[in-house]
Formats: structure tokens, C-alpha cells, sequence
């Protein structure tokens, strides 16, 4: 589990092919205080990843073909900037909201407005996705933990403050480009609960009245 709070930036040192999957070496911009360990993860863009090789600020990591079809890991290029977390510990503040380092799709950036000091981003995502965001809810963006600003059919918009555009990706980020999007975890799982992911009615009158909370 992670945060979403960005330690710090890295750049994509190499991609190697293999077969439909690749293999990606990070090299972080930061020490990462205490040295990385085969087999942890890491929040890549809010891609969690496991370590598979080590040395000083840099790991390798390898990228399944279902991580790649879920996320923009695929699309880097040599010298990208990514986003850097490593996972949480029972004993740290919770300074964003939980955040599981599973892709559910894709988001492009539709809108890039300079508001103030902030920057307003405008991002498009599949219809599906939309259920699981509300206002002032909580939303993971390039792995970045995010208030949701305002929810539309097919588009949602968040506040970045200078802080955040400063040290992460996202001050880099342009119209046109994709970012991995994860939705509230508990939003998931209550939808869920209330039969929504197969579009049956949920909880309702009917369903009330046969398990005995109406006469």
C-alpha cells in the first residue's frame, strides 16, 4: 500500500523488450535514505512494482503485459520523468489517502489552466471509471494523491499547487499526454457491496424487506 505522497522524481534510465513485456531500470533524482531491497515495492506513477535488481539510487523492475495494457508504463520513452514512492509502513502518517498501486485505466489530459498560482487540470477517463469519483473525494493521478474538484459525464478536474507541480511529474505533464488513474479504494468496494459493477439494483426497497429491515 502507499500514500500518494511523491518522495520524489526518478527518469526512465533503460527499457529492455521481453516478449510483449519490458523491463524498466528508474534512477531516482533523491537517496532513498535507507537502501532499496530485492523484492519491495515501489509506486511508479502509482505503478506498484517490485524491485528485482538494486544499486544506490537506481532498481529495476519488471512490467507484465497487464500492467502495460492498464497503465502508461508501455508508453515511456528514454529520460521520462516518473514518479517515485516506496510502500507504506504501519507506522507512517497517512498524509493522502491509501492507495494500492493498482492501475483501473487510463486518463488524458484535456485541460492545462494556470489559475492564480495553481494550475487547473481537466482530465478525460472511460465513463466506467466516473462512478467511483465524487467531489472532494480522493483520486490518484500518476500516483499522485489528488482532491477531485468537481466530476463531470466523462471528465474530472483537480487543483495543483505549486508545491506539487514542483515535485512531481505532473509539472511536466501537457494537453494531449496519459496518466494512470486509481480511484478511491473504499469508493471500489462499496460499489461493489451495493451490487453497481453488475447492474443489478443494489440495495432497495425489495432487498430490505426480504432480509427483514421493513414490514
Amino acid at each position: 500500500m502507499f500514500t500518494g505522497i511523491i518522495q520524489g522524481l526518478g527518469r526512465v534510465a533503460a527499457i529492455t523488450p521481453l516478449s510483449g513485456e519490458v523491463e524498466l531500470k528508474i534512477e531516482a533524482d533523491f537517496d532513498w535514505g535507507q537502501a532499496l531491497v530485492l523484492g519491495e515495492s515501489i509506486a511508479v506513477s502509482g505503478v506498484c512494482l517490485t524491485v528485482t535488481r538494486a544499486e544506490g539510487r537506481a532498481f529495476t523492475a519488471h512490467v507484465s503485459a497487464e500492467t502495460m495494457s492498464r497503465s502508461n508504463l508501455g508508453r515511456h520513452r528514454m529520460g521520462d520523468r516518473v514518479n517515485l514512492e516506496r510502500a507504506l509502513r504501519l507506522s507512517d502518517r497517512l498524509g493522502g489517502h491509501l492507495v494500492s498501486g493498482h492501475i483501473d485505466g487510463l486518463g488524458v489530459i484535456r485541460g492545462r489552466e494556470n489559475r492564480d498560482r495553481s494550475l487547473v487540470f481537466t482530465f478525460g477517463l472511460d465513463k466506467k471509471l466516473v462512478r467511483y469519483l465524487i467531489e472532494k473525494g480522493s483520486v490518484a493521478v500518476d500516483g499522485i494523491s489528488l482532491t477531485v474538484n468537481q466530476v463531470f459525464q466523462d471528465s474530472f478536474t483537480v487543483n495543483i499547487i505549486p508545491h506539487t507541480a514542483g515535485l512531481t511529474s505532473l509539472g511536466f505533464k501537457k494537453v494531449g499526454d496519459y496518466v494512470n488513474l486509481e480511484t478511491d479504494l473504499i469508493g471500489k468496494y462499496v460499489a461493489r457491496l451495493l451490487g453497481r459493477e453488475t447492474g443489478s439494483s443494489g440495495i432497495d426497497e425489495r432487498f430490505l424487506a426480504e432480509h427483514g429491515f421493513l414490514r
